[in-house]
């Protein structure tokens, strides 16, 4: 039996014993955007320090970052083997999404239940469930072999779902300890059921807050109406004026930095099975809409945008209370797509919306400090070309390489700060509702993650690191 097929074997054995140990972990309510699951968040991170510790990694540790959630690290050296060898920084993330609307849930977010061969909690797919086959796989072989064929360093956070605003500079001050040849991220899903992905490309992201004011409190509307300007009415007439008729963003230079895509991208979303009717059903609307000239996967991946992610103004409760409101406020958000700066797209917009508001009233913008620029990949790199063979041999057919319309914000650290090509390989099903109510993973999914991740070792171990 070869060392990979030892390893393999073992991943099979406990297959069973990893589903009940990733529902310990999916219990704990590790929501980052809240600050009253703050203990939880800790919690989890020492869940997840013990569980390294356990699989026998060396210097597991919980390492605070200034101000935000702490990140768990813990590594491998095989010390006696002559270099030089590949070594890689596994990532993921441990805080999760919160899990409202509560009502939408069939079962509980955080009482996992197993229904149908998948595994509901909030996490399962995003990104505990991810994080988990990643340590899964490489405990397979240290537990089955006695080493595994590339040198690693975990780096686990707890502030992905909130833009990662304090890693980046956890890096800055760990770029030495850091220092690899590329970083594997299991927090992409795949094309389609039974159809892997490798991501090449991922949009970036610029997130801002507007806020209207008006009168210093609300007014009775019986009494006031007509006479002060309405803040929900303006803030309506401001957001109904970022976008032209075709659906292109109005903000001046918007567009002015953006880069077309290469031929490749052209290729590739020629040559995918996509279905524009099964994507209508699967969303529960009756039409696709966007800008003008593009092809859906064209706007979804390779186009910028600018959504309105929520509005808030005056009663919403049950009944009526007529009023004027004092104020109204909406968050909005970019995905960018390469050569556009998150913070350049920020002040142009917040120069926009302050430009176009009236007497009468006050608009503020507050940009969020969680950003990220976007990504691209060389498909060329060793680790790339060692992914596509781990996944044929898994899964039985090649990878799809695609782009994808989603932000991680860390991944451009990667590759400008600590020089490494990042590994987008994950194993979620297309609709297994992450960030929304019942989010699930495929346990047949989960377990054929852990061992493509344990084909990738083997793989990427083979191709000689330059010394």
């Amino acid at each position: 039996m070869t060392p990979l097929d030892r390893v393999l074997a073992y991943l099979q054995s406990r297959q069973e014993t990893a589903v009940h140990e990733l529902m310990g972990f999916l219990r704990i309510p590790t929501i980052s955007t809240d600050a009253a699951h703050q203990q939880d968040m800790r919690t989890g991170a020492a869940w997840l320090c013990d569980r390294l510790a356990r699989a026998g990694f060396d210097a597991a540790r919980i390492e605070e970052t200034p101000g935000g959630h702490p990140v768990v690290r813990a590594c491998y050296r095989n010390r006696t083997a002559a270099p030089p060898r590949r070594r890689v920084v596994v990532y993921g993330h441990y805080d999760v999404q919160p899990v409202d609307p509560i009502g939408a849930w069939h079962y509980p977010p955080f009482s996992p239940q197993i229904v149908d061969g998948a595994l509901y909690a909030r996490g399962a797919a995003d990104d505990k469930g991810q994080l988990y086959l990643q340590l899964l796989a490489a405990e397979a072989w240290l537990q089955a072999t006695g080493d595994i064929p590339v040198d690693m360093e975990f780096l686990f956070e707890g502030e992905e779902e909130i833009g990662s605003p304090h890693l980046p500079a956890y890096l800055e001050a760990h770029v030495d300890d850091l220092q690899a040849d590329a970083a594997v991220i299991s927090d992409t899903p795949m094309y389609a059921d039974d159809l892997p992905a490798i991501c090449y490309g991922l949009r970036g992201l610029a997130a801002l807050e507007v806020t209207v004011r008006g009168p210093q409190q609300d007014l009775h509307s019986g009494v006031y109406g007509g006479v002060v300007m309405n803040p929900a009415v303006v803030l309506a007439k401001l957001l109904g004026s970022l976008h032209d008729d075709q659906g292109r963003i109005r903000v001046p230079g918007f567009y002015d930095d953006v880069v077309p895509p290469d031929p490749f991208d052209w290729e590739v979303i020629a040559n995918l099975p996509f279905s524009e009717g099964a994507l209508k059903e699967s969303l529960g609307v009756s039409k696709l809409s966007g800008e003008a000239g593009y092809s859906t996967l064209e706007r979804m991946w390779l186009r910028p945008t600018l959504d309105i992610n929520g509005i808030i103004s005056g009663y919403t409760g049950p009944g009526e209370k007529t009023i004027i409101p004092a104020e109204a406020s909406a968050k909005l958000s970019c995905r960018l797509v390469p050569n556009q700066d998150p913070r350049d797209i920020q002040r142009k917009i917040a120069d926009y919306l302050q430009a176009q508001a009236p007497s009468g009233v006050t608009v503020s913008v507050q940009v969020s400090a969680g950003l990220a620029h976007s990504v691209r990949v060389p498909l060329s790199d060793p680790i790339m070309v060692a992914a596509r063979r781990a996944v044929h041999d898994t899964f039985g057919v090649e990878p799809i390489f695609m782009r994808r319309g989603s932000s991680m914000a860390i991944i451009a650290q990667f590759q400008t700060l600590l020089r490494q090509t990042p590994l987008l390989m994950g194993f979620t099903g297309p609709h297994d509702n992450i960030h929304a109510p019942n989010e699930h993973f495929k346990l047949t999914d989960f377990h054929r993650g852990a061992r493509t991740i344990a084909h990738l070792w083997h793989y990427y171990g083979q191709m000689v690191a330059t010394p």
